[in-house]
């Protein structure tokens, strides 16, 4: 069973919540904005990616950036749960699955 991360008014999350469905693939949805991630979820996404998945080209982290960048990596952590939007988006786990964005091609589950 795969879990799908995102904010559901986002249209790269339509796009992946068309492209599973599509496929016949189970999911859970999660809404970023219903149900923030945590902590937990932000380190384990950093250990995944090796980084955390921060949505830089968004208006939400514009308006955090001079925090996020002085910022020490629990605090950049603390400011996404706090700061949701700012999470890079579609976020897909599964087993084996760890995929950040939406990429059709990387989607080939």
């Amino acid at each position: 069973m795969y879990t799908l991360y995102g904010i559901k008014n986002c249209s790269t999350v339509k796009k992946a919540l068309a492209h599973l469905d599509a496929q016949g693939i189970a999911y859970t949805f999660v809404d970023y904005k219903k149900q923030p991630p945590t902590l937990d979820d932000l380190e384990r996404w950093r250990a995944g990616f090796g980084e955390l998945p921060v949505n830089k080209a968004g208006t939400t982290y514009r308006t955090l950036k001079a925090d996020y960048e002085a910022a020490d990596a629990a605090q950049q952590a603390a400011l996404l749960v706090a700061n949701p939007s700012a999470i890079k988006r579609p976020i897909l786990e599964g087993p084996k699955v760890l995929l950040k964005g939406f990429n059709p091609g990387e989607w080939a589950l």
